[in-house]
């Protein structure tokens, strides 16, 4: 929803009733991950959920659900007369939440969208199906909640799993007895996250770092550059990262919450910067710990690591050399070949081209 959240809040605040498709459900190759979401108002459509492929059957239905306000259930996948009209011609299979918004449908809009912009984690709560009432929502931050799925019970556990799926950043479908019975599954509640983006900690002011910043900005990660050095650390050498700092790079690494999401590429390759950054980075919780340099920098790396006192397990966490092997050069190249490292270790991908695989181009999410 993030990506049409600017136009419907727009809508919402002009008292407008529209259409809301949402993607919560994928089954082998789909286009679009839980969560993604078009927008339909009128002869107006905003967002995509299928890359193309069945807009056109959403476009129409989202129109009927404003015009009788009661939410749909719907899927979409492949068959031999409609692979073209309103099939996924990739052969996946996703299901769509179409359902009306508006001021009154849906109250927490306003609070939900202040909480994205602030950087607020929110989680937003709907029943798909089973007893109770289908379009049900509840609203979950971390320290409150708003709205309900129909029973106290089941609020209060749809407050823990929303919380704990905030934690790690996930969206997906949650299931439970009618009145929050966990071993139960009678009931299907889609959980959208709206976790503040991941950090991206880019240790080196050099010009790889700055490609680096930008392709991380791309991706969707709130980026820091950080440098001991005031001359080289600055907004205008790094202007696509939300924060550059100057300080010591470990300094500045024990001052702030990393956890699970966070990435730390150090691109330094100066032994008294990124030795005592390393011993720090690869004792956190970061999901991704990387490091630029030759071979040979990277051996001499890991005997001062070790001489450190670091443990063979800690230095089993170290990406080094940075990134997959692309043939990469130029600063720009170099990003890339970092990004697609992220990318394959987040959804599992092989590294390998395409061609030279066989069986689902996109894994289950």
């Amino acid at each position: 929803m993030r990506d049409v959240l600017s136009q419907i809040i727009k809508w919402w605040s002009a008292g407008e009733k529209f259409g809301l498709a949402t993607v919560v459900g994928t089954f082998r190759s789909a286009p679009r991950p839980p969560g993604a979401a078009m927008a339909v108002l009128g002869g107006e459509a905003v967002g995509s959920v299928s890359g193309g492929c069945v807009e056109g059957a959403v476009y129409e239905l989202a129109q009927e659900v404003t015009a009788t306000g009661e939410p749909v259930l719907q899927r979409y996948g492949v068959s031999d007369d409609e692979a073209f009209s309103v099939g996924l011609t990739c052969g996946g299979i996703i299901d769509i939440l179409v359902e009306p918004v508006s001021r009154d449908t849906y109250p927490e809009l306003g609070e939900v969208a202040a909480s994205i912009a602030a950087r607020e984690p929110v989680a937003v709560a709907t029943v798909l199906s089973g007893p109770g009432r289908a379009g049900a929502r509840r609203v979950v931050w971390p320290d409150r909640a708003s709205g309900s799925l129909g029973a106290p019970r089941l609020d209060a556990a749809i407050d823990d799993d929303a919380r704990g799926m905030l934690a790690q950043g996930l969206t997906g479908i949650r299931r439970y007895g009618a009145r929050g019975e966990r071993r139960l599954d009678d009931l299907s509640v889609f959980v959208q996250s709206f976790a503040p983006p991941p950090k991206l900690l880019v240790f080196g002011a050099i010009d790889f770092a700055a490609a680096v910043a930008r392709i991380g900005k791309f991706l969707g990660y709130h980026v820091v550059v950080c440098d001991a050095r005031p001359v080289f650390a600055t907004e205008k050498r790094f202007p696509d990262a939300d924060e550059v700092v100057v300080k010591w790079p470990h300094d500045y690494l024990t001052s702030v919450t990393v956890d699970e999401r966070t990435v730390i590429c150090v691109l330094t390759h100066d032994p008294k910067f990124d030795v005592p950054l390393l011993e720090v980075a690869l004792r956190t919780r970061a999901g991704y710990v990387g490091a630029m340099g030759s071979r040979r920098t990277h051996d001499d790396r890991i005997a001062r690591l070790r001489e450190a006192g670091l443990t063979d397990e800690e230095l089993a966490r170290l990406r080094s050399p940075i990134g997959l092997d692309l043939g990469a050069r130029t600063p720009e190249e170099t990003a890339v070949a970092i990004a697609a490292e992220l990318i394959q270790l987040r959804w599992g991908g092989s590294g390998r081209p395409l061609t030279d695989t066989t069986g689902r181009i996109h894994g289950e999410i």
